[in-house]
């Protein structure tokens, strides 16, 4: 039967996230607009962002933090097309932003010395394999296909290489080694469930070396340079953005870190989301029709939760028909205003994604549950 409690928020996409509760456009009002990003009261503002941001983290005194252009996948780009060539490079992929990063080395930036240790989704590529002598570029969390590395152990206090992590989905969420991460990158649109096109940049003094000891062979396009007279553009740093910034997002970063240390700060967040992981594999342990993708309990995302279809009458129909059911489960849901946008993304295997961040109700993970079961019995039914 259909389930008669309905999530209040049903907000559940991957990105962009939902809001932090309680938010409503009245969080804005205050913010700097109207007014030049450069004078004091903008400048002001975009260093509130960093400044709290590395307080609720924790990054260490010696790490630099920037607000950058174009979201996450602007501050990757910065970090790979600035500081890759002087080594070798391993690239990291099991899922397909991984995988994007790897095309955009191999075919734009056109390196020699290249390996790529891949996985199929649901998997990690052998972690044993990555040699530290050469710089190393991986996503912390596959956010396509909800597999996380399990911690920071296998990496190396002495590494000579940088390690270049793509945390968007992971940062805030889980909990990071700065000390073993040279460079790593998210946007506001994820686990802070702010707005998007803002990307914020870390920094460790061994990345900052290689910023100012290596020039690219390659011309850097304005807004992925940080250098200038071989020295670092210590400005970006200190709320000094590249080009202009909205100051709406910037407004809106601050209310959902002002949220996080209501909360109590990264530990309360990191609880939320794990908390949200837990609902979701309590469910999945009673449930036969369906499984996580993530083959490994210890790699499982606490965020992007991808869950993938095990029926038997689902594993027998062509790839076309498993893509159409999953995609029919998720548009019966959508169409009953219980949960948006928790198809299975494009490239990843037929399934469901449920974020499962810090700005998601634990209420409305339990809420939402019952009605999978129900979508799912209804389009088999239909079959």
């Amino acid at each position: 039967m259909q389930p008669t409690r309905r999530p209040t928020h049903p907000q559940f996409s991957s990105g962009p996230c939902a809001k932090r509760p309680g938010w409503s456009l009245a969080a804005l009002g205050d913010a700097v607009v109207g007014r030049s990003h450069r004078a004091k009261v903008g400048k002001d503002r975009l260093a509130e962002v960093i400044d709290r941001s590395r307080a609720v983290l924790g990054l260490p005194d010696d790490y630099r933090l920037g607000i950058v252009p174009a979201s996450d996948t602007g501050a990757v780009e910065m970090a790979l097309w600035s500081l890759l060539g002087a080594r070798g490079v391993d690239l990291l992929a099991w899922e397909s932003f991984g995988s994007g990063w790897v095309t955009d080395v191999t075919k734009q930036l056109k390196l020699a010395d290249v390996r790529a240790l891949t996985a199929d989704y649901g998997e990690l590529p052998d972690l044993a394999e990555v040699e530290f002598e050469r710089d190393v570029v991986f996503p912390w969390n596959g956010t396509t296909s909800g597999v996380r590395v399990p911690d920071g152990d296998w990496i190396p206090d002495d590494r000579a290489g940088l390690t270049i992590c793509d945390a968007t989905s992971a940062v805030f969420a889980m909990d990071l080694p700065w000390p073993k991460l040279d460079v790593v990158t998210w946007s506001w649109q994820k686990v802070l469930g702010g707005e998007a096109a803002h990307g914020m940049l870390v920094l460790s003094p061994r990345a900052v070396e290689r910023l100012e000891s290596y020039t690219p062979p390659w011309p850097l396009p304005k807004i992925f340079r940080m250098t200038k007279a071989g020295k670092l553009i210590e400005g970006i740093f200190r709320g000094a953005t590249i080009n202009t910034p909205s100051m709406l997002c910037v407004e809106d970063a601050i209310d959902a870190l002002a949220w996080v240390e209501g909360l109590g700060g990264r530990a309360e967040v990191q609880a939320r989301s794990e908390a949200n992981l837990a609902s979701i594999a309590r469910w999945v342990d009673a449930t036969p029709w369906v499984d996580f993708l993530a083959t490994h309990t210890e790699n499982r995302s606490c965020t992007s939760i991808c869950l993938r279809i095990v029926d038997p009458w689902f594993q027998d129909l062509g790839d076309d028909e498993q893509a159409a059911t999953a995609k029919a489960v998720a548009t019966l849901l959508d169409g009953e205003g219980v949960a948006f946008d928790i198809g299975s993304y494009r490239d990843a295997p037929p399934g469901l994604r449920i974020w499962g961040g810090a700005t998601v109700e634990n209420d409305d993970i339990e809420a939402l549950l019952p009605w999978l079961d129900w979508a799912f019995a209804e389009t088999k039914g239909r079959g």
